[in-house]
């Protein structure tokens, strides 16, 4: 969820033989396994192999039948084995919970995505006063409010942690005009929750189990470690020397970024959730199909966020495809434990991969943003991304150095940077002459996210022009980074390269 909680991460050169333990029982009689899921099966091994992944538990649908497994272990120190049923921090998937409540309330008439948020909280307020009148529930949920998006106050485990954190929104900086441009934004979605704690009257995680956890039966999904007696839980491990290592002070989290992403969940009742919003009939009907499909559609602005997007619907990410079909995605990161989700309603296809280790985003990026994964169960693929080499001439038009801004847990404003230099006919990435990625672009204003040795990351990135037609900002990693007049580098501004983290772990 941030941006600078951690380091970039490569993958580990150093293999760390992890055991894979099948949680899914033999198929009954007269059927046979898919040889796709075995394919999936080895491709999720080796991941964990090559990126140092102690524990995986992962959830398919496919062709009308349920796949639930686990892989290696929850603790490096205890070597219990993963199961369907481990829970994991699921990060930012969290925020489709948060959005599903939502239409909840809006089906019973409690609120309207297209009213301002004042109309719930008549208090609100923005560093930018006619926003605050003016933003509405809709724009929240689609990640068009405009303001800075990476606000991680820690207010405390108190009821009212999350009342104070969106009490401290005046802080927050105004980045684009309300409603025209995407970028990810944590902090809208914390609004979001602060709507359902009001209108619900009792606090997010309670209102969020009763509308939504609850009804749907997902009985290993919860807010708080203090809910998780009896359960298998996977511990947190962070890198290093290239291996595994327990870190238990990745598993805290500031109460008031629960609607955010703090669900703790299994592959098990991730896919359950993933069937439910494919419209399975076998499932409780929280939603009509109308709601339910509205929260697939009528996308916000587009651009990207570690894949090309059509936009945001109701908190679900609207990809396109080269074939047609739209994928609904989110997934999640919290220190040590990523996520992804996606479903292709067209196909009647879901997957979900949770990853306790820092690692995890590579394995990630690898069965969800490229098109592996999708081609092989769904038959879609991402929109065509042929590199071309430009000429110096038009990657002036792009150098540069690019400043995001996060707000900490500790409520103090924060920088990183990006210098942007024109080398061999691809820009390249970095700070004080560090070189983090490489960007190569594939069509105009748009780019592929590589390794400094060219090797893919599977993940995209785009340049937003402002109104006078001139490059303003990089949108990486969903973030907007603004470009710095000439001669002001990331060097020179004293920013941390060393927090920047992997694209594909800033959902």
């Amino acid at each position: 969820m941030s941006l600078t909680r951690r380091t970039v991460l490569k993958s580990a050169a150093a293999a760390v033989p992890v055991a894979a333990l099948s949680t899914l029982p033999a198929p009954a009689a007269g059927l046979r396994e898919p040889a796709g899921i075995g394919r999936l099966a080895e491709k999720v091994e080796a991941g964990m192999a090559k990126y140092a992944i102690p524990g995986a538990g992962l959830g398919v649908w496919y062709r009308g039948r349920e796949y639930v497994r686990g892989f290696g272990v929850t603790s490096v120190d205890t070597g219990e084995p993963v199961s369907g049923d481990t829970v994991f921090r699921i990060g930012s998937t969290s925020k489709t919970f948060t959005g599903t409540a939502i239409m909840r309330l809006v089906e019973r008439g409690r609120i309207s995505l297209d009213r301002p948020v004042r109309a719930y909280l008549p208090d609100f307020a923005t560093q930018d006063p006619s926003v605050a009148a003016r933003v509405t529930v809709r724009q929240l949920l689609n990640h068009s409010a405009g303001w800075q998006g990476d606000y991680f106050w820690d207010t405390g485990q108190g009821d009212e942690a999350l009342a104070q954190y969106v009490a401290g929104m005046t802080k927050v900086p105004q980045l684009t005009p309300l409603g025209k441009v995407f970028s990810y934004n944590n902090a809208a979605i914390g609004v979001a929750g602060r709507i359902i704690e009001v209108v619900a009257g009792k606090p997010y995680e309670t209102a969020a189990r009763e509308l939504v956890v609850d009804p749907l039966g997902l009985a290993h999904s919860r807010f708080f470690h203090s809910e998780l007696d009896g359960f298998s839980v996977a511990a947190s491990h962070n890198i290093v020397d290239g291996k595994p290592v327990v870190e238990p002070s990745f598993d805290a989290m500031p109460r008031a970024l629960h609607s955010i992403g703090g669900l703790i969940s299994s592959a098990r009742d991730q896919l359950r959730y993933a069937r439910y919003h494919l419209g399975h009939r076998d499932l409780p009907r929280l939603l009509s199909d109308r709601s339910r499909l509205a929260m697939q559609s009528h996308p916000g602005p587009g651009g990207t966020l570690f894949v090309e997007l059509n936009g945001v619907g109701v908190t679900w990410m609207l990809r396109p495809t080269a074939q047609g079909p739209t994928v609904v995605q989110h997934g999640g990161d919290w220190s040590g434990q990523h996520s992804g989700f996606l479903f292709v309603p067209q196909r009647d296809f879901a997957i979900t991969l949770l990853t306790n280790s820092e690692s995890g985003p590579s394995l990630v990026a690898e069965l969800f943003a490229d098109d592996w994964a999708l081609q092989e169960f769904a038959g879609v693929s991402n929109l065509p991304a042929v590199p071309q080499e430009l000429p110096p001439s038009r990657l002036a038009a792009y150098e540069g150095t690019y400043v995001s801004q996060q707000i900490g847990f500790d409520g103090k404003p924060e920088e990183l940077g990006l210098d942007l230099t024109a080398d061999s006919g691809e820009l390249l990435a970095g700070v004080g002459g560090q070189a983090l990625f490489r960007f190569a672009f594939y069509r105009k204003d748009y780019v592929l996210a590589q390794n400094p040795d060219g090797t893919p990351t599977h993940v995209r990135a785009n340049f937003v022009r402002g109104t006078d037609g001139q490059v303003e900002w990089l949108r990486y990693g969903g973030r907007l980074f603004h470009r710095q007049a000439a001669g002001q580098s990331a060097t020179k501004r004293a920013l941390r390269p060393a927090k920047l983290r992997h694209p594909a772990t800033v959902w």
